[in-house]
C-alpha cells in the first residue's frame, strides 16, 4: 500500500495545496459572514443527501463553509487557531501532499457517511420520515425547497460538519507528536498523547450513545485516521526531498557501520596502518621476530626485532 501511495505522490504531488489549513480558516470566515447576513443559510449549504439527490449538488462541498458553534466566539477563535497550528505542523512534517490526502479523505468519508445514513434511514424507518414531514408541513407549512425540502433530513444533515474532521486532525497530531506538551486551560501542562486518548474514548462513547447514527456521523469522519495510519505504518511520511535525505542518511549510517565492523586483514605493529585504510600499502611478516608480528614496508627493515625473552 505504501508503494502505491508513493507512486501517487510522485505523479500528483505537484497539485497539492500548500498551506491548506489557512484556506480552511478562510472557508469558516466566509461561513460566519454568510450566517450573519442570513442565519438560515446553513440549511441551504448543509450536507443533506436528500437535497443532493434532488439536484442541490453544491452541498457536496458547501458544508465545509459551516463554521463551528458560535455560542462563544472567543472560545471558537482559540480553537480555530489551535487547529490551524496543528494542521500547519502536520503539513510541515508530512508534506503538503500527505496532509491534503488526509484532509480530503476525511471529507470523502464524511460524505459517504451522510449517504450511508440516508440509505439506512430509508431502509429501516419504512416511511417514518415521510410521516414526520407531513406532520411538520401541517404545523409550519411547506419547507422552502432551497432549504432541502424535507424537515426530517434537514435535521439529520445538521449532524454532519467539519467538527469530526478536525478531531481526526487532532488525533493525527497526537499520534505524530505524542510527547508534545500543551497548556490545558492555559496553565496545566499536558502531553498531547494523553489528550488524544481522552478524545478517542470520548468519541467512542459518543458513537455508542448515538448508535446507530453515530456510526455514520462520527465513525465515517474518523475513518481517514484509521486507514491513513494503517496504510502508512511502513511508509515514512514527509516531503519527497525529506524522505530522500532520510534514505541517504540511513544508507551512509549502514555503510559506516559495515566499515567499522570490518576486521583488517593486515596491520602494522609499529604505525598501526591497515590494509583497509591503505589498500596499496605492502605488509610482510618478520621471520626474526618471536610471534606473528606484521609490518608495513616502511617498518619491515627498520623495526626492532621482538625476542622471546624480552
Amino acid at each position: 500500500m505504501h508503494k502505491l501511495l508513493n507512486k501517487i505522490e510522485l505523479k500528483f504531488g505537484k497539485y497539492a495545496i500548500e498551506r491548506l489549513p489557512m484556506y480552511v480558516l478562510i472557508c469558516y470566515a466566509i461561513g460566519y459572514i454568510m450566517q450573519l447576513i442570513n442565519p438560515d443559510i446553513i440549511n441551504a449549504i448543509s450536507l443533506n443527501p436528500y437535497a443532493i439527490l434532488h439536484g442541490q449538488v453544491w452541498r457536496l462541498f458547501t458544508w465545509l463553509l459551516i463554521p463551528p458553534d458560535t455560542s462563544n466566539l472567543f472560545f471558537v477563535l482559540i480553537m480555530l487557531y489551535f487547529y490551524y497550528s496543528i494542521g500547519m505542523s502536520l503539513e510541515r512534517t508530512w508534506g503538503a501532499f500527505n496532509f491534503n490526502l488526509y484532509f480530503f479523505s476525511g471529507m470523502l468519508f464524511t460524505v459517504l457517511g451522510a449517504f450511508g445514513l440516508y440509505c439506512y434511514v430509508e431502509l429501516s424507518t419504512q416511511g417514518t420520515t415521510a410521516i414526520y414531514d407531513a406532520m411538520m408541513i401541517q404545523e409550519n407549512g411547506e419547507m422552502n425547497a432551497m432549504f432541502g425540502g424535507s424537515y426530517a433530513y434537514r435535521s439529520l444533515a445538521l449532524m454532519f460538519s467539519t467538527y469530526y474532521v478536525n478531531m481526526s486532525i487532532f488525533l493525527a497530531y497526537a499520534a505524530t507528536y505524542p510527547d508534545m506538551q500543551v497548556l490545558l486551560m492555559f496553565f496545566i501542562p499536558v502531553k498531547v498523547k494523553v489528550l488524544g486518548i481522552i478524545y478517542a474514548i470520548y468519541l467512542v462513547a459518543m458513537i455508542a450513545q448515538q448508535w446507530p447514527y453515530g456510526m455514520f456521523v462520527i465513525g465515517a469522519s474518523l475513518l481517514n485516521f484509521v486507514i491513513f495510519f494503517i496504510a502508512n505504518r511502513k511508509r515514512t511520511l514527509g516531503t519527497p526531498q525529506m524522505r530522500a535525505r532520510q534514505k541517504q542518511f540511513r544508507q551512509r549510517m549502514r555503510e559506516a557501520t559495515v566499515k567499522q565492523n570490518v576486521i583488517a586483514k593486515h596491520k602494522c605493529a609499529i604505525c598501526g596502518r591497515t590494509s583497509e585504510e591503505y589498500p596499496d600499502l605492502e605488509f610482510r611478516f618478520c621471520s626474526k621476530c618471536a610471534g606473528n608480528y606484521e609490518y608495513c614496508k616502511d617498518h619491515l627493515y627498520t623495526h626492532r626485532h621482538i625476542e622471546r625473552n624480552s
